[in-house]
């Protein structure tokens, strides 16, 4: 279990820098999640970290040491690619002793250790099989052994999910959790998928355009975004511009198309001042719909499409020209909020964030 820590890291492919001074301490025994979409640097960052890519500016240390120099085969890092690159012509017990042989180790304890890790990862009864006998979870749980028996300071994993159906997926992510928290392990992990992220993260690094956009646990990024980028890629929301009106202990008023809302100002958006364009997040489970008006923070208007998915209902609700979309959990008053031509919308001042631009 060690620290990584990354300074001022920058990488280049020809006229695209895919890693923009990244400084970033992942601690030891975390599950550090890199986020983000396609081309936005994260893989980048990861295969950096394995030393398949050496950075143009920077450090990465590993404990107290800096790995720049190293090849990969010197770092002890784990890495679990996504298509999970198993020997097709080795049965699953080969694929893990791979990396034992390499080191040189006694047959007879090189047995021992593979079985004691296949039973680790429920796969004792696999041992003989190859592969392409393998469902996509068998398959990731190999890969995963693979990279565990060595005794990793570190594991990389690369969107290792990606390639199983929705319902394998959700299964596994518990699964990847609980082993690496049983091994202590150091472990940085990259995917595309919000929901992946926060529901086993310790904490996620948002990347946009080869920079971290915020760092946070799941909760703080999803109620406490400070960007609109962040604030749109993690889950769903509503962005409304505005002007501020008046501000005081965090908070603000801002005027929009649509009313005045108060909220909460995004702790880094330090230049707050009235007439200051600002942009309101607020997501749509957040508003709340009735027939009846509030005293702060609601809004009148029209409800358009009206969609029922038993746990939940979406509703588009507009004025003045900007749509919103608001989400009804356990949804009670679908039925008459379906056909309703007005309605009011209200949100709590706690759940309005104030973003700059």
């Amino acid at each position: 279990m060690i620290d990584i820590k990354i300074k001022s890291l920058t990488k280049h492919f020809g006229t695209v820098t895919a890693l923009d001074d990244i400084n970033l301490t992942i601690n030891g025994g975390e599950l550090f999640f890199l986020l983000g979409p396609s081309g936005c640097g994260k893989t980048t960052l990861l295969r950096t970290l394995a030393g398949f890519y050496v950075p143009d500016r920077g450090q990465i240390l590993f404990g107290n040491r800096n790995v720049i120099n190293l090849p990969p085969h010197k770092r002890h890092a784990g890495m679990v690619f996504q298509s999970y690159a198993l020997w097709p012509h080795m049965t699953v017990a080969q694929n893990v002793a791979f990396g034992l042989e390499q080191k040189k180790l006694p047959k007879a304890k090189i047995r021992s250790i593979v079985a004691d890790m296949l039973a680790k990862v429920q796969l004792e009864q696999c041992a003989d099989r190859k592969p392409n006998e393998l469902s996509g979870g068998q398959q990731q749980r190999v890969a995963l052994a693979r990279a565990l028996v060595v005794k990793p300071r570190c594991l990389l994993l690369d969107e290792p999910l990606s390639n199983l159906d929705a319902q394998l997926r959700n299964e596994m992510r518990c699964e990847i959790r609980a082993i690496c928290k049983e091994h202590k392990l150091t472990t940085v992990y990259v995917t595309h998928d919000q929901k992946e992220a926060l529901s086993i993260a310790d904490r996620i690094a948002v990347f946009s355009r080869g920079r971290i956009q915020q760092i946070g646990g799941a909760t703080e990024l999803y109620r406490h975004p400070q960007t609109k980028f962040v604030a749109k890629f993690i889950g769903d929301t509503n962005i409304i511009e505005g002007v501020i009106m008046q501000v005081g202990a965090g908070e603000a008023v801002v005027r929009t198309k649509i009313g005045n809302f108060r909220g909460i100002v995004c702790p880094n958006n330090t230049d707050v001042r009235p007439g200051k364009k600002v942009y309101l997040s607020i997501r749509p489970e957040c508003l709340v719909l009735s027939s009846v008006p509030t005293n702060e923070n609601c809004v009148g208007g029209s409800i358009g499409n009206a969609v029922y998915f038993g746990e939940v209902a979406h509703y588009d609700f507009a004025k003045n020209g900007v749509n919103m979309r608001i989400s009804e959990l356990n949804p009670t008053n679908f039925e008459r909020l379906q056909h309703a031509t007005e309605a009011y919308a209200h949100v709590s001042s706690g759940d309005v964030v104030i973003l700059g631009e």
